[in-house]
């Protein structure tokens, strides 16, 4: 079974209007929700591609009662721990001639519901597959990559990491299945500029040197890298299309990748990885199976 793990899931209210105007009232012209975060962001995409998975994390008040039944609508099986005060976030998007988000701070976890948590990990099995995705909200303690690692001990268990600088550095030490960086958070990790594709590959092996088996590094409309466990590099151009939406896509890709393993090639894993971030790019929402397959055709 894959888990995913989704800290801090929200509610996300995206607005369209024609034009904004401070300190005036203005009104819609379209607007939808969507439920999402992260972890479950890559859980949506492995349903469209018919991989189930089992959604971890936190959630309080209406807006937690309403992602739950919103994403089993979408075939996804949750195991929220559920909080007795706050309510999960509300994330504000609104589009017209520019893209403004506003994005809500969460409800605040206490001690004793962290440790309701770590029990349900002791479900996680040998064999199965992990997602960590995203940041850490500050009433969780900043090293709880590592407490979850620990947690799962000596479990012979997939992990995959997809976070920005120690938050991924420090679990490098677990040997994670696959890390996905974009190059941006590849530039902060090391402290350095890339300029080519030459200096990619070489700190996506640094990566590797530090433990990671699989390192995919996304380049939104320059591709991606993938250096894989067997020692080759594949390098993929980016779909084409109009980009739309930049919410979601590395979740999509990491998603597609993971689908993409059960055939155990990983340059077609790659593939589906892109194509499903890319159904993601030219979408309003996450990416649908039917985009997928047709941009997997392009590549």
């Amino acid at each position: 079974m894959i888990y995913t793990i989704t800290f801090n899931p929200a509610v996300d209210y995206v607005v369209h209007a024609d034009k904004i105007n401070k300190g005036s009232v203005n009104r819609a012209v379209r607007e939808e929700i969507y439920f999402g975060g992260k972890g479950i962001n890559v859980s949506l995409v492995l349903a469209e591609l018919e991989i189930p998975s089992i959604a971890l994390g936190f959630a309080a008040g209406f807006t937690g009662n309403a992602i739950e039944k919103g994403i089993s609508s979408d075939n996804i099986t949750s195991d929220f721990v559920h909080l007795d005060s706050g309510f999960s976030r509300i994330n504000v998007k609104i589009k017209s001639d520019t893209e403004t988000e506003l994005n809500g701070c969460g409800p605040e976890i206490p001690q004793e519901k962290i440790e309701e948590f770590f029990k349900k990990l002791d479900k996680i099995r040998d064999g199965d597959m992990i997602v960590l995705a995203g940041s850490v909200p500050p009433s969780l303690p900043s090293d709880i990559y590592e407490k979850i690692l620990d947690r799962i001990g000596i479990r012979k268990v997939k992990v995959v990491i997809d976070a920005a600088k120690d938050l991924m550095l420090n679990v490098l030490k677990y040997k994670p299945f696959l890390v996905k960086p974009n190059n941006y958070e590849l530039e902060e990790m090391f402290g350095i500029k890339l300029k080519s594709t030459d200096d990619i590959v070489k700190y996506a092996y640094e990566l590797k040197k530090m433990g990671a088996m699989n390192v995919l590094v996304s380049m939104a409309a320059d591709g991606s890298i993938l250096l894989d466990e067997n020692g080759k590099t594949h390098i993929f151009g980016a779909c084409r299309g109009d980009v739309k939406n930049s919410v979601g896509a590395g979740d999509s890709m990491v998603a597609g990748f993971i689908a993409g393993c059960e055939s155990g090639d990983f340059e077609y894993a790659l593939k589906l990885g892109t194509a499903a971030g890319g159904a993601t790019a030219f979408s309003d929402g996450l990416a649908k199976n039917k985009d997928i397959f047709r941009l997997l055709n392009q590549l």
